[in-house]
Formats: structure tokens, sequence, C-alpha cells
């Protein structure tokens, strides 16, 4: 997983130049401290749908103003400090970027991947 290759991808494309005005990322991490109980977290086991979060990709982006959305997550055990999902939204404004990142980022977790807290 690499934020880094990610944008340098879309950075790569035809039209990149013409259409886009901003570039959002987000690295989501395995957090310590569980959000459902005070325990501390030993690791997650996560199973990302790889399928599912393409589609979502896919049908974000057709919306107006979105270039390209990419989404990579990672699956197994992790633990605290680990990267577990990078997503990057490529669009023409801040208003479209940021939107289509904030829903992005609900339809996948909700939709898309499972984890399961084990806890110390």
């Amino acid at each position: 997983m690499s934020i880094d290759k990610m944008v340098a991808q879309i950075k790569q494309l035809p039209g990149f130049k013409e259409r886009v005005g901003m570039l959002l990322v987000h690295n989501g991490t395995v957090r310590e401290i569980s959000r459902v109980s005070p325990e501390k977290i030993r690791y997650l086991d996560v199973n990302p749908d790889y399928k599912k979060i393409d589609a979502i990709c896919r049908e974000f982006e057709e919306r107006k103003g979105v270039f390209r959305v990419l989404a990579e997550a990672r699956s197994g055990r992790l633990e605290p400090g680990d990267d577990l999902l990078f997503l990057v939204v490529a669009g023409d404004f801040r208003e479209t970027v940021l939107t289509v990142m904030s829903e992005l980022l609900d339809r996948i977790k909700s939709e898309a991947v499972r984890k399961q807290e084990i806890v110390k």
C-alpha cells in the first residue's frame, strides 16, 4: 500500500491537468483504543470485500466533477498503528471532493470492510 503511488498514478492519467483541482487522501489506521469499550485493542481481524470496494469507487467516479477514485484496503491481522485503508479522490473543486470523500469513506466502511476487535 502506498499513497504516493496512488497519487502518482492519478497524476499520469490523461485529462488530469485539465480536470483536477483537488486530490484528497484518507489514511485510515488501526486505533489502540476501542470505539465500543475502554479496553485497548490488541489487533483487528480485517476482511475487506475488494469487489464491493471497487464497485463503490466506480459508482462515485460517475458523479459530476469526479475524475478518479482509488482505494486500497489491507486484510488479515492488523495491530494498532498499522495502515488499514487508503482512499484518494481526485476532482474538480473542493466542494465536490470533500463531499465524495466523506460519502465514499462511510460507504466502504459500512458496506465493504468487516473487522473484529481483539482486546487485551
